[in-house]
């Protein structure tokens, strides 16, 4: 069982026997009231959402899952295509069970899959993936490395905020979970 405090955006819960992904967390302590925790989640058997508030006492059960590491191999419209490297099975996903990892998905990425009963519900990415800015400011003249942030398009389409050191066609390292720079690749 997990205390209510520690749910956080992307896990899976189990409700009333229901499986739920969480959305959105918010913690709130109102002045000498209880704490409680508001929660968005989206059933994984419906795809309906709905809010929840847990009391900061209260106790839910995070879900297990089986992990199996896999291949992503392309994009069919709407449908995702992963295959397991030792038996050559693929499995077909869509863009709300993949939620933020679609950014970061390109052909040939090794990932981990989560299975709940027998069911792909989720994939985690590796910790951090080098990218290529595609497009940003030149640097400004003067400006250090700890100074003010910009913003880079990276060739997966998102926007980070780098240093302003950083000019098209560098690698940069991304936080795949806050998609934040951390450092400049080779």
């Amino acid at each position: 069982m997990l205390p209510a405090t520690k749910i956080r955006v992307g896990m899976a819960l189990v409700l009333d026997g229901e499986l739920y992904r969480v959305l959105k967390v918010d913690h709130l302590t109102p002045g000498n009231l209880r704490a409680k925790v508001m929660t968005q989640l989206r059933s994984m058997r419906t795809g309906l959402k709905n809010e929840h508030r847990f009391r900061a006492e209260d106790s839910v059960e995070k879900a297990t899952f089986v992990e199996k590491e896999m291949e992503y191999l392309y994009q069919d419209g709407e449908q995702f295509v992963f295959m397991d490297s030792t038996t050559y099975e693929q499995i077909h996903m869509n863009k709300e069970d993949l939620g933020n990892a679609v950014h970061y998905l390109q052909p040939n990425t090794k990932v981990s899959i989560e299975f709940y009963e027998e069911r792909p519900i989720g994939v985690e990415l590796p910790g951090t993936m080098v990218l290529t800015v595609k497009d940003t400011d030149p640097p400004m003249k003067g400006a250090t490395a700890s100074g003010s942030a910009k913003p880079a398009v990276l060739d997966n389409g998102l926007t980070v905020k780098v240093p302003q050191f950083i000019q098209v066609g560098d690698k940069v390292k991304v936080d795949t979970s806050s998609n934040e720079y951390v450092e400049r690749a080779e």
